[in-house]
């Protein structure tokens, strides 16, 4: 791809993706692995001299233009690629459908008349729309992965903690993590490799794939069909089922959900409190929930989630061994993106939905990736890989032995 200078990236830009209050451009600083690949980077990541709105006009005037830029910037830098600019999010990250009433929705190319998916709206579309080789996201309770599945594109959560999140504005901290997207598996792969610093020749194991029954239990009969023909027609061996237990999955999302916005008005109560006036509808009323919670509720759900990532963590170890590593087959979203239309109730309705799937990763700080290899009534439906803490590089290698769905290209 020719790269884009930010003269023209925002003229070129018919999708919204791009942040117009925060024209930047870093050129590669010398040949590398990534020469010639241009990206963008979600606006939550600090870059010296330029503002860092967190998807939030009334953050950014009211917090300082940040002296630091982002460690992994540099390195991106170092290996040969562009940044060419900031990319929108839904409101201080606190969303999952890419929807911002103050800077506007960006369009989901593979989809237009529904939402591109949330919180890394703008890197998604980007990415969808061939503005930027690749783009930098955020995953806390799926915002790389939901947007990922929406738009028909590959998208990976890294595991938590693997990738510095210094200099970026923190959501809930002990699920936030690092991601990207691309519209093929090598440069997927190509990314990750920079900044893991870690080649995919080094992985010693091969995958074992599992189906995981709950996940597939909770979606419509008809996705769930349309998915498992999928993965018939991927693998030429079926994979064994697997199963975590009967209606675990509803009681793992209330635990994602109390702990994630227990940790978000710790983090950001103080100045939301000055400011809830100036928020958007759904992020207003979510920090007004989070200032509500029972203590004691949020003192039994952190306990919860420490049993859930130890079993998560323990099955995946149980079912792999010397040669193999477990890998799990699920549904990214469940769902195709709703309409742009859509009422408020049948967008929350959704988005509860959703986190049924998106807090498995989440709860076990687990690397999750989509493959965009489904579609169903002429959307993209994503099919998704969860493995072990630090298999990162292994997931990134699988996805190169599939496929996009070619109407998204």
């Amino acid at each position: 791809m020719n790269i884009q200078s930010k003269s023209n990236i925002l003229a070129l830009d018919k999708v919204s993706a791009f942040c117009k209050h925060a024209p930047v451009e870093i050129q590669a600083s010398q040949e590398g692995p990534l020469n010639g690949l241009s990206y963008g980077v979600k606006d939550i990541y600090d870059v010296a001299g330029i503002p860092t709105a967190f998807g939030s006009p009334a953050w950014l005037k009211t917090h300082p233009i940040p002296s630091n830029t982002a460690t992994f910037i540099q390195t991106l830098s170092n290996a040969g690629a562009t940044l060419v600019g900031k990319t929108y999010t839904d409101e201080l990250t606190y969303s999952i459908l890419g929807i911002n009433a103050h800077y506007g929705t960006p369009l989901n190319s593979a989809a237009p008349t529904r939402v591109p998916g949330g919180s890394s709206s703008g890197s998604a579309a980007a990415v969808a729309a061939g503005l930027v080789d690749f783009a930098i996201g955020s995953d806390t309770g799926g915002s790389v992965r939901a947007p990922a599945s929406f738009c028909g594109i590959y998208g990976i959560r890294t595991t938590h903690g693997r990738i510095s999140l210094q200099h970026a504005r923190a959501l809930a901290r002990s699920f936030d993590a690092l991601g990207w997207f691309a519209r093929d598996p090598n440069t997927l792969l190509q990314v990750g490799e920079v900044l893991f610093n870690e080649r995919a020749e080094s992985i010693q194991k091969k995958p074992k794939f599992f189906v995981l029954k709950e996940a597939f239990d909770i979606i419509p009969e008809a996705i769930c069909t349309t998915l498992k023909k999928k993965i018939a027609s991927l693998f030429h061996e079926a994979p064994e089922e697997l199963s975590i237990a009967p209606d675990t999955l509803s009681n793992w999302a209330e635990t994602f959900r109390i702990v994630q916005a227990s940790e978000i008005w710790q983090e950001h109560g103080e100045w939301a409190t000055q400011h809830l006036h100036e928020f958007g509808p759904g992020i207003k009323e979510r920090f007004e929930i989070a200032k509500s919670l029972d203590p004691k509720m949020i003192e039994q759900a952190l306990k919860e989630k420490t049993l859930i990532e130890n079993k998560i963590r323990k099955l995946l170890t149980q079912h792999s061994n010397d040669n193999t590593e477990a890998v799990l087959l699920l549904p990214s979203t469940g769902c195709i993106a709703p309409l742009l239309n859509s009422s408020a109730m049948e967008l929350e309705g959704v988005r509860k939905q959703l986190f049924q799937l998106l807090c498995i990763a989440g709860l076990g700080g687990l690397p999750q990736l989509n493959l965009p290899v489904c579609q169903y009534e002429d959307a993209p439906l994503g099919l998704s890989l969860i493995a072990n803490t630090h298999q990162d590089l292994l997931l990134l290698d699988i996805a190169t032995q599939f496929q996009p769905v070619e109407s998204y290209r």
